[in-house]
């Protein structure tokens, strides 16, 4: 441990815990909804409260995650009490008491407007779920979860291609659209679904380790490797139903995520020759990373166009968070000297461009010369407290 704490110089550390304090602050004073239950749905760039916006399940399950986890790393009371209030809140609101598993969008009196069955949706549930029970040991959380991890599983999981279909109707029936969002290709399999029900599931199998689980997360390991996995070093991102590649997109931040999160899942499987494979392909993945992705001086870029060759030059918030974890699990492996010079590298740049330190959290993105977006929310459907806090208390357990 003494070793690894001298790794980085004593001020990243102090860094680090300021800036994860300092967010735990923001949501605390910006994220609760006085008025009803629950949380606000939206806050604009300069933070001004967005009235009646709708509310988003991504950003109430990963304020359910982010509370949880900072409760237990921190000890924090406040965050606690603001888990159980997100627990409730989706508890009372969120969840399908007919069909099961969680609503995509309410309104801001909590009545269902998007009632679409997301999958990304289903595993942040599960996500959130398991960590506010590792604090509470709140038995209703982990049956909740146990019950959409056995609806994905029967619903979601293609048993005669592999992977997940990556949306339904409420009632689980086929649905046409089935976008995340208006930027994302409509595709039947995604990457960035895998791994966020890779991600549920390795947390979910340290709450509930049934065989199932652990079957479920070793498949989904696997498909990462013989799926989504590049011959160079990225993951492809969009498919059909029977793996035809739909796209030549690739993103540096997904990629370096799925790096450290593929090595996490493997670990709890305690399957020793997955974990050999999963570090080997970090090692690889983190090396194309920082030859392609990332910018000396200047962070994470977001993705590049492999047909084109478009190269999208904006920063934004998650990917530099990702990064300095993913790079820290490929020094762990191969201590090179390369990937801690970059961790601190990309932090000195987040600190300076990405941190608002005029309205707290930090922006959406910024563009190549370092400005912000101003029509990006500081708190929105996706633009949660849980990949900057994930990451801070990544980087901070680890010492």
């Amino acid at each position: 441990m003494h070793q690894e704490h001298s790794l980085f110089p004593e001020h990243f550390y102090t860094e680090l815990k300021k800036e994860l304090q300092s967010i735990t602050d923001y949501w605390i004073t910006y994220s609760v909804d006085e008025k009803r239950s629950g949380f606000v749905g939206q806050r604009d760039h300069e933070n001004n409260l967005v009235p009646e916006a709708n509310k988003g399940i991504i950003l109430n399950t990963r304020i359910l995650w982010s509370f949880s986890a900072i409760a237990k790393f921190s000890g924090d009371t406040k965050a606690l009490q603001l888990a159980t209030r997100a627990f409730n809140y989706l508890y009372d609101f969120s969840r399908d008491k007919k069909y099961g598993g969680v609503y995509w969008e309410l309104n801001a009196e909590g009545i269902p407007v998007n009632r679409k069955k997301q999958v990304y949706a289903q595993a942040f549930a599960i996500y959130g779920l398991s960590q506010y029970y590792l604090i509470t040991q709140e038995e209703t959380a982990k049956t909740w979860a146990i019950s959409i991890f056995e609806l994905l599983e029967k619903h979601a999981f293609d048993r005669e291609n592999e992977g997940y279909i990556e949306a339904f109707q409420e009632d689980w029936s086929v649905v046409e659209d089935m976008r995340l969002s208006e930027k994302d290709q409509n595709a039947e399999k995604t990457m960035n679904t895998h791994l966020h029900v890779l991600e549920a599931y390795t947390l979910f199998y340290t709450i509930y380790p049934d065989a199932k689980v652990k079957k479920s997360l070793e498949n989904l390991i696997n498909l990462f490797l013989d799926r989504f996995l590049t011959k160079n070093g990225h993951f492809h991102l969009f498919f059909d139903k029977k793996w035809q590649l739909l796209s030549s997109t690739i993103s540096y931040g997904h990629d370096i995520e799925a790096a450290w999160l593929l090595i996490e899942a493997a670990k709890v499987t305690e399957n020793g020759e997955l974990l050999q494979k999963t570090e080997k392909i970090a090692l690889i993945v983190a090396k194309t990373f920082l030859k392609e992705g990332y910018i000396r001086g200047n962070g994470v870029l977001n993705e590049l166009d492999q047909t084109s060759g478009r190269l999208d030059t904006d920063r934004h918030w998650w990917p530099q968070t990702e990064a300095m974890v993913g790079l820290l699990y490929a020094y762990k492996i191969n201590p090179d000297e390369i990937y801690k010079s970059a961790i601190i590298d990309i932090w000195d740049f987040t600190k300076t461009h990405i941190i608002d330190h005029k309205n707290g959290e930090w922006f959406f993105r910024i563009d190549e010369n370092n400005q912000a977006y101003t029509s990006e929310d500081k708190l929105g459907m996706w633009k949660c407290p849980y990949h900057n806090s994930r990451a801070l208390i990544s980087l901070l357990d680890r010492f």
